[in-house]
C-alpha cells in the first residue's frame, strides 16, 4: 500500500523537535490532496524522513493522535482520521510550522483576488508602496460546511505576480509563499482582538450583525524585517480559541 509523503522541514534546537515534527506533520495532513492515501509510514520511515529518533517521532505522533487527526493500529499501521475535526486549537510555541498548521485544514474558496490600492489599516506594514496584491477568502468546516472565518492577504506586488490562485485554495498563504514562492520567513507577528460583525462578515459568516468575533492580524515579515504579506481574518467567536505558550526556558 503507497503511504503518505509528508513535506521536509529544516528543524532548529529553539524548539522541541518533537512539537516541530508534529506541527510539520499536522500541515502536510491538513493540506493533503483528496487523492493522497491515508496510511503514514512506519515510525522509522517517518523518523528517517525527518532526521529524529524514533522515541522522538513516537511522541510527535501521539500529539497527533491526541488531537483526533491519526489513528494507530497495532500490525497495521498509522492512518490519517479523513473525518477528523479541524478547529482544535494549536499549542503555538513560535515556529513557523505551526502557524501553517494552524492555518490549514479547511475547505477554501477564493472569492475574488486582484490588485488594489494598499488599505489603511495595513499601510503601515507597506511603506513606500501604492499598491498590493489581495486575496479574499472564505473557510469552511470540512464535515459541517459551516462558514467559520473570511480572510483577505495583502501580499508585495512582486511575489503576488508569482502566486498561483489555485494554490490559495489548498494551503494557506503562509506556506504558498515560503514552499511554492521560496522566501524565507523570519517571523510572524499576530495580533487578536473582540471586534463586532460588520455586515460582511455576519453575511459571509452566517451570524447576527454586531455579534463577537476575533479580528486576528498576521504579519509575515522576511529575514530582512520587510513586511510580505499581512493578512486580516475574521474568525467566529464561537468556533475559534487562540492559546499561546511561551518557553521560559
Amino acid at each position: 500500500m503507497t503511504s503518505f509523503a509528508p513535506d521536509s522541514i529544516v528543524l532548529t534546537r529553539k524548539l522541541p523537535l518533537w512539537y516541530q515534527v508534529s506541527q510539520s506533520l499536522r500541515a502536510s495532513i491538513l493540506g493533503r490532496s483528496p487523492r493522497d492515501p491515508l496510511r503514514l509510514p512506519t515510525e522509522e520511515q517517518l523518523a528517517g524522513h525527518y532526521g529524529v529518533s524514533v522515541l522522538t517521532m513516537r511522541q510527535a505522533l501521539k500529539e497527533l493522535e491526541d488531537e483526533g487527526l491519526i489513528t494507530r493500529h497495532r500490525r497495521r499501521g498509522t492512518f490519517i482520521e479523513p473525518t477528523a475535526r479541524r478547529g482544535a486549537p494549536v499549542r503555538l510555541l513560535g515556529s513557523v510550522d505551526a502557524i501553517v498548521a494552524q492555518q490549514s485544514g479547511m475547505a477554501t474558496e477564493l472569492l475574488d483576488h486582484g490588485r488594489a490600492a494598499v488599505p489603511a489599516e495595513v499601510a503601515e506594514h507597506f511603506p513606500g508602496l501604492a499598491e498590493v496584491g489581495t486575496y479574499h477568502r472564505l473557510r469552511s468546516d470540512e464535515k459541517t460546511g459551516e462558514p467559520t472565518n473570511h480572510a483577505r492577504n495583502y501580499v508585495r506586488p512582486e511575489l503576488a505576480a508569482r502566486i498561483d490562485p489555485d494554490d490559495l485554495v489548498r494551503w494557506p498563504m503562509t506556506k504558498v509563499l515560503r514552499d511554492v514562492v521560496g522566501v524565507a520567513i523570519g517571523r510572524i507577528t499576530d495580533t487578536v482582538e473582540a471586534r463586532l460583525a460588520d455586515p460582511e462578515t455576519a453575511r459571509l459568516l452566517g451570524v447576527p450583525l454586531l455579534s463577537p468575533i476575533l479580528h486576528y492580524t498576521g504579519v509575515t515579515y522576511d529575514t530582512d524585517g520587510r513586511a510580505l504579506d499581512a493578512a486580516v481574518i475574521h474568525y467566529r467567536g464561537d468556533r475559534f480559541s487562540f492559546t499561546v505558550t511561551l518557553d521560559a526556558t
